[in-house]
């Protein structure tokens, strides 16, 4: 059973890994692209059109790629869970069916119009496109959260005797205070990677005096929309999230930040350490006392339970894994916030362009934030584990008891070799379009 749940779930996860690659940046992007189009209605620049359409195409190979990885993942719930659907499939089907009726057919209809029916729309029409495109892009990343949230923080149910979960309030569901937050949160963190994509390949340009304009154009607006978001996702929403998991879920905290043992007059902050999970510490660790529980509560000697506090049953099952997670996501979101800072200050004093440093490292950048967006999902599925909805079902009990552990290798060896073939083709088309660039316009009088 233990080798049958260890494929099951590593193949669970090397798939949405992978598939959330592509939405990750579909999300932030259609913000920016709306910008650049307003931007055009506004001003009559066309650099800023042909801008919406460079980064349009973008967004087509990333949302091509991201429908068909996603569909895969569909498919395992009837596969590698079928218990778990059998048992809460009266309410994550519900919340998973309106993403694919409403959301992903609002986002995917009107790509096609926007992506070749400027000339018949004209470009009010097709500025309205492009905003119903990312109203289906954000709606569908609000639904799919209010499935994961409802598995953070089971509302609104009611068991029945054969053990099935049913929907006893709707609107509780949608309320769900742990989905806000974890909404906000998620889609702030998706237009950071956008913002230094963006601003990355701004940079590319600029560096290889090579669709200089658009490098500039791309980069101001990278950076300015970079830095906004990145503090978006520390303050509030990481904040709310955080104090989210304190109040409903105090021994994923425990383990998140590596606190062992309660300390009575106040917990550390810990920026460096090793979780020796057999001894019960942490080793090597650098750490501001009192800290942990001023930013939590705002009370420089508030209590924060540990480890200790919780039956080892209940403690997560990879403490370590939970932990380097959320301490990746934290460092490099703090990393992004400063990079930014410095970035917008070269560009208030006009030299952004110039300062080769800063653009070298907004291009060596660009993949930090795929890279913080998945350890921060990491963080909240190992923080939920051994659940898989979080006090009410284990995760063990959830697995199809019929796949065998072989069979489950067996596919997602073969997930791995097409994902392989899938993400090459994608790299060598994207390389295509960003060495093409958009297409070359003479600048109007308007500064960029």
């Amino acid at each position: 059973m233990e080798e049958m749940l260890f494929y099951d779930r590593m193949q669970f996860a090397f798939t949405i890994t992978f598939h959330y690659l592509f939405p990750q940046l579909t999300m932030g992007l259609s913000l920016i692209i709306v910008y650049f189009k307003w931007k055009y209605l506004r001003t009559k620049n066309e650099q800023y059109n042909h801008a919406t359409h460079f980064w349009m195409k973008i967004f087509a190979l990333n949302f091509a790629m991201g429908v068909v990885t996603g569909i895969p993942m569909e498919f395992q719930f009837g596969t590698n869970w079928a218990k778990f659907s059998e048992l809460t499939g009266g309410i994550i089907g519900q919340t998973l069916a309106m993403e694919g009726m409403f959301s992903f057919f609002l986002e995917s209809s009107f790509l096609g119009i926007f992506l070749f029916g400027e000339k018949i729309l004209g470009h009010k029409w097709h500025f309205v496109t492009g905003v119903l495109i990312m109203i289906g892009s954000w709606t569908s990343g609000y639904l799919i959260i209010a499935t994961h949230s409802w598995m953070q923080n089971p509302v609104g149910y009611e068991i029945l005797e054969n053990g099935k979960f049913v929907l006893t309030n709707f609107k509780a569901l949608f309320l769900n205070p742990w989905l806000w937050p974890s909404y906000l949160h998620n889609q702030a963190a998706s237009l950071v990677t956008s913002s230094f994509v963006v601003a990355g390949i701004g940079a590319f340009y600029i560096l290889s005096q090579k669709n200089v304009s658009f490098g500039r154009l791309f980069l101001k607006t990278g950076v300015i929309f970079g830095l906004i978001s990145s503090i978006i996702v520390a303050v509030p929403t990481g904040d709310l999230l955080a104090k989210n998991v304190v109040k409903y879920q105090p021994v994923t905290f425990a383990g998140m930040e590596g606190i062992f043992h309660t300390e009575k007059k106040g917990s550390e902050i810990v920026l460096i350490g090793q979780p020796d999970v057999k001894d019960k510490k942490l080793d090597n660790k650098i750490a501001v006392p009192n800290i942990l529980s001023f930013l939590t509560y705002g009370n420089w000697e508030q209590e924060i339970k540990g480890l200790d506090q919780f039956e080892e049953d209940l403690h997560p099952t990879n403490i370590s894994g939970l932990y380097y997670a959320y301490h990746i996501m934290v460092g490099l979101g703090t990393l992004f916030i400063g990079l930014m800072v410095l970035a917008l200050f070269q560009l208030i004093r006009g030299k952004l362009y110039q300062t080769k440093w800063i653009l070298w490292s907004l291009m060596f950048m660009m993949p930090f934030p795929y890279i913080a967006n998945t350890t921060g999902w990491y963080t909240a599925e190992l923080g939920r584990q051994p659940w898989l909805v979080y006090n009410l079902l284990r995760t063990s009990a959830g697995a199809s008891p019929t796949v065998s552990s072989g069979n489950t290798l067996f596919t997602l060896l073969g997930f791995i070799g097409l994902y392989l073939l899938l993400g090459m083709l994608f790299l060598l088309l994207i390389g295509k379009i960003i060495n093409k660039g958009p297409h070359h316009v003479e600048l109007s009088t308007e500064k960029i």
